[in-house]
């Protein structure tokens, strides 16, 4: 299932490089950008998930989702951070994740203007691969038990202090940022495949989808990480409004803890 997931992730790049930097950009009804990059790429992979698992379910950004009989689901994000795609931006990503029985099995983080992969399944752990095609196994970094000696990043201020929208009670973002040693806006999948590979050591999404979290988790859990909803919740994952991820549980909880009280 790895290798047909990577197999996935590696075919929708053909659909996605050769329209980079040169591709019309639409606005979908929800307010958000899609180019055909988006809708091309997730067209193919769905194709060749019928073909190989024709009883498999699909769930897609695009194209929403067609159930499967099979107790197994493939979740798709042909163009995570459509918005970094459009402005000539090359930390855009490609997700692949397995779900099954509820629990995200199997993912891929691909990038495709980076020629980096990092992947992983469940009691496998987690590699990456460059552009040199070799694998190589990835853990997170323990270096930082505390915020003030982590190196944290998030994708954007939705549902924050700085631009609310309607949130009820919005994540206090600015306390994290004046308390973590170093801070930087990496943003979307790329920032959650630098924690799995010891790069930074925390990663915030403010408002997330199921194919935005699916691909992460088993990524960031199979390199020793925690992965949590905003509120500290694990249950349930795949379809967590927000998510944070961390190279220890110790480290989540402090995030978590000083989003909502500051």
């Amino acid at each position: 299932m790895i290798e047909f997931a990577l197999e996935l992730a590696r075919r929708a790049e053909a659909e996605i490089l050769p329209r980079f930097q040169r591709t019309e950009v639409l606005t979908k009804p929800d307010g958000t950008v899609v180019t055909e990059a988006d809708r091309a790429a997730e067209r193919l992979m769905r194709a060749l998930i019928a073909e190989e698992f024709p009883d498999d379910g699909v769930l897609g950004e695009e194209y929403g989702e067609t159930p499967g009989t099979s107790g197994r689901r493939w979740i798709l994000d042909p163009i995570d951070g459509t918005a970094a795609f459009t402005l000539g931006l090359p930390s855009f990503g490609t997700l692949v994740a397995l779900e099954e029985n509820g629990v995200a099995t199997t993912g891929v983080i691909h990038l495709p203007a980076l020629g980096e992969t990092v992947y992983a399944a469940r009691d496998m752990g987690c590699w990456y691969r460059g552009r040199d095609g070799q694998a190589t196994e990835v853990r997170v970094d323990r270096g930082a038990t505390a915020l003030r000696e982590a190196y944290v990043s998030t994708t954007g201020v939705y549902r924050t202090h700085i631009q609310p929208l309607g949130a009820a009670e919005p994540m206090d973002l600015g306390a994290v940022i004046r308390q973590a040693a170093r801070f930087r806006f990496v943003g979307d999948c790329l920032q959650h495949a630098l924690v799995a590979k010891g790069t930074i050591h925390a990663a915030i999404d403010t408002e997330m989808h199921p194919w935005d979290n699916a691909a992460i988790i088993p990524c960031v859990l199979e390199a020793g990480g925690a992965v949590a909803s905003t509120r500290g919740k694990t249950d349930n994952l795949i379809h967590a409004p927000d998510l944070v991820t961390a190279s220890s549980r110790e480290l989540l909880d402090e995030i978590v803890r000083i989003l909502y009280t500051g």
